[in-house]
């Protein structure tokens, strides 16, 4: 069965209750729980030929460590002692790259239901792109 649970949060809704479920799961198995946060850049931040000054990528940084900081929280609620990790980068590859480095061999993450096909198509969906790309299973949660 699973042993190494990685939960990607953003702090979203729908990222808490994935992150809640696989507590239960990770409990039932009694497998070690890590958890990823991602500062993504959005597109609209970087300037001419990619440069992303320091000060917004600080401030990205910080706004994704609170982040992991109340995901970690609602986990020792929970009874967990998880160990968490803040990455930079592009979720999909954050998620994957820290999920082959750790050895896991199940990615949860939730799931927003509300865009629309168009939206999805132009936007792209984080859980969509795991599916090609993920090392191991994956479990995507919907918010209840």
């Amino acid at each position: 069965m699973y042993t190494k649970i990685l939960m990607a949060f953003n702090g979203s809704r729908e990222g808490r209750s994935a992150l809640l479920e696989s507590a239960e799961i990770a409990a039932f198995i009694k497998a070690e729980t890590h958890l990823l946060a991602v500062a993504g850049m959005p597109p609209s931040l970087f300037l001419t030929e990619g440069f992303l000054p320091e000060e917004l990528l600080e401030e990205e940084k910080k706004r994704t460590q609170e982040i992991l900081d109340e995901g970690i929280k609602l986990l020792k609620e929970q009874g967990f002692n998880t160990t968490g990790h803040l990455t930079v980068g592009e979720p999909v590859e954050e998620i994957c790259r820290v999920a082959s480095e750790l050895g896991a061999d199940l990615i949860v993450l939730g799931h927003r239901q509300k865009l629309s096909f168009g939206a999805r198509w132009w936007k792209g969906s984080v859980g969509a792109s795991l599916l090609d790309y993920a090392p191991c299973s994956i479990l995507i949660a919907r918010a209840t």
